[in-house]
């Protein structure tokens, strides 16, 4: 059995490559060729979750668990609120073939399943992104828009602003070439954006303004009924709302369960999920005015895949 920490993760990472196996298994996943049931969630300490998600596939033949726990206030002693692992087993013979840290997987694989849909949902020539919430998410989310579009302009916006002012320092570091502003206001951030990612633990929505057209939206953060990241203007506005699984996301965020409690918001108006997309069983963009979200909140077939990709790497190397 090989352990795979998060520095062993990041030396074998290429980005493009994860993003092209988080796409197959979204289609797999869409295509019903994978068990991959809810995530099962144990709440303690109060604020804090242990997150269990295990998944297969008969389809590309890996099978693997994940464990998260979720600790908002380890910020505040200055840890990732975001800690985890997740095993890998032999297809054949169940036998653990690695356990690999998990935040980093986590980060990576929340980046990548976001830049699946920025290749297919926003726009070609998107040159400006906007971040909102520099925390362990933002980075893999970065990584993955770049990978798939040519942005040359990032807008971040913290609620901590000297947060954000750090964080866009690290980006700075590996991209010299980028226009990096952090802005002291989420409006001015949002302005002018062709690609907006949030990626926070908001409880209530992190902008007010309505959408402009032809931007397209990664939101990531909202992973629980209360949670709520997205005005349910905006979930109401966009010409297109994708998932990566119905069931989990009408279940899970309060990004949508509240423009349903609203009315108004339904189910069939949900346009599909990305799998589908992927599939070309549903179109992606079709015209540079629509107006396109993407509300993830994971799926735990991608975590093995990922997890995969990492192994094959790993031992090869």
């Amino acid at each position: 059995m090989r352990y795979i920490d998060a520095q062993e993760q990041e030396e074998l990472l290429d980005m493009k490559e994860i993003i092209d196996a988080v796409a197959e298994s979204l289609k797999a996943y869409s295509e019903g060729k994978t068990n991959t049931p809810l995530r099962y969630s144990l709440p303690f300490n109060e604020d804090n979750r242990y997150l269990v998600m295990p998944a297969l596939s008969d389809e590309l033949k890996i099978v693997g668990l994940k464990t998260v726990t979720v600790a908002p206030n380890n910020t505040k002693i200055g840890k990732n609120t975001i800690v985890g692992s997740v095993i890998l087993s032999d297809y054949e013979t169940g036998e653990t073939l690695a356990v690999l840290e998990g935040s980093y997987l986590t980060k990576i694989r929340t980046g990548a399943i976001s830049g699946v849909a920025t290749r297919y949902l926003a726009r070609e020539n998107a040159k400006t992104l906007c971040v909102i919430g520099t925390g362990d998410q933002a980075q893999g989310l970065i990584e993955a828009v770049l990978a798939v579009r040519d942005i040359e302009r990032i807008q971040f916006y913290n609620r901590t602003y000297d947060k954000a002012v750090n964080f866009a320092k690290q980006i700075e570091k590996d991209h010299e070439h980028l226009n990096l502003v952090v802005c002291d206001d989420v409006e001015t951030a949002i302005a002018d954006a062709d690609i907006i990612v949030t990626a926070t633990n908001a409880q209530t929505p992190v902008f007010k303004q309505r959408l402009a057209q032809g931007v397209h939206v990664n939101a990531v953060g909202s992973f629980k009924p209360d949670m709520q990241e997205l005005p349910s203007q905006a979930i109401v506005d966009a010409d297109k709302v994708v998932v990566e699984a119905v069931e989990a996301a009408l279940e899970e965020t309060g990004d949508l369960i509240n423009p349903v409690s609203e009315g108004v918001f339904g189910q069939n108006h949900l346009y599909g999920e990305l799998g589908h997309i992927v599939a070309s069983k549903l179109e992606g963009r079709v015209s540079e005015d629509e107006i396109t979200i993407f509300k993830s909140v994971g799926v735990a077939i991608v975590d093995i895949v990922v997890a995969n990709y990492f192994y094959q790497k790993a031992i090869k190397s």
